[in-house]
């Protein structure tokens, strides 16, 4: 059992909306909405699943609205796009204690990283004080973010960064495995089709 699958079955049923990502865009004050609901004006916008407990950022595009969204896929949704920083932060209550930037040459991608770096925590990247008792209630909540902007919450602790780790370099089928140097090679597949990864 994955750990996101391991959350799903044990998180209590009343915290479990937190997850899904159209309904805290919405809680968070965000131009949103799901499949069937128009924009209010053409844009770009990020279109993906509303719940994805496989994560990694699958089936996410950047799409241009105009204004019906009848043909998006069911069960997904259309929020507006952010620029800036990719950050993943864990939190034990409300105090962060690491913070991992995602780095990557193409941004228009958006599931492929070429590396995440742990990184100094920017303060501005918060949890809302006003679920606090969602958060007290979980030993690590991971929350990531776009610039400032909170788009996704995990009741679990970033699973790529144990103690003592700085750096995560994912490993794609057909790369050499071959360390830099100053790096380890470990072996850590995943759904969409990572085999590994270089870390420090």
């Amino acid at each position: 059992m994955h750990t996101e699958e391991a959350v799903w079955n044990t998180a209590r049923p009343g915290d479990l909306w937190v997850l899904d990502k159209l309904l805290l865009s919405k809680h968070l004050g965000y131009i949103c909405g799901p499949t069937g609901v128009a924009v209010p004006k053409p844009d770009w916008y990020i279109v993906r699943p509303c719940v994805n407990a496989m994560g990694l950022g699958l089936g996410a595009k950047k799409i241009w609205l105009e204004d019906n969204t009848d043909d998006l896929p069911l069960g997904h949704f259309w929020c507006e796009w952010f620029e800036g920083d990719h950050y993943s932060v864990d939190f034990v209550g409300m105090r962060p204690i690491l913070t991992v930037q995602g780095i990557k040459t193409n941004s228009e991608v958006l599931s492929d990283w070429d590396k995440w770096v742990k990184v100094e925590h920017n303060f501005d990247l918060k949890l809302p004080i006003e679920l606090s008792p969602t958060w007290f209630h979980y030993p690590t909540v991971n929350a990531e973010y776009i610039g400032n902007k909170l788009i996704e919450v995990h009741f679990r602790p970033n699973p790529d960064f144990p103690e003592g780790r700085s750096e995560y370099i994912p490993v794609w089928p057909g790369q050499q495995h071959n360390p830099p140097s100053g790096y380890t090679y470990i072996e850590d597949p995943e759904c969409h089709g990572r085999i590994g990864a270089f870390v420090k």
